[in-house]
């Protein structure tokens, strides 16, 4: 009984151990890359530009120059080999939503820099 017991436990390792290896985290195609940095140059850009003009928006311009910087590191974890899959997609997940934030600011500026 003891035999089967161990026989069984045995198997059960060897199952657990020759899982297939998770799947590659896909990667952002670079026209999507492309236009997210875009759409955070933009921003940065305008609101630096209102900034200027507007004193108020001043905090806005020093918080919109770390969204570039974001979304690059953001990158830079999701493409690392030794990067877990599920922080890579986490990674890439904030790239797409720094990109969303920039354009939702964006389409905001004209109401606070006229």
């Amino acid at each position: 009984m003891k035999w089967l017991v161990l026989v069984v436990a045995l198997a059960a390792c060897k199952k657990e151990s020759s899982a297939p290896p998770p799947p590659a985290v896909p990667q952002l195609s670079a026209e999507e890359t492309k236009r997210d940095q875009d759409a955070c140059k933009a921003y940065v850009d305008r609101v630096c530009a209102c900034a200027e003009k507007v004193p108020d928006v001043k905090k806005l311009c020093e918080l919109a120059r770390a969204l570039p910087e974001a979304m690059r590191i953001n990158l830079e974890v999701a493409a690392t080999p030794d990067t877990k899959p599920d922080v890579a997609r986490q990674s890439l997940e904030g790239v797409r939503k720094t990109a969303k934030e920039c354009i939702e600011q964006l389409a905001k500026l004209p109401a606070q820099c006229p």
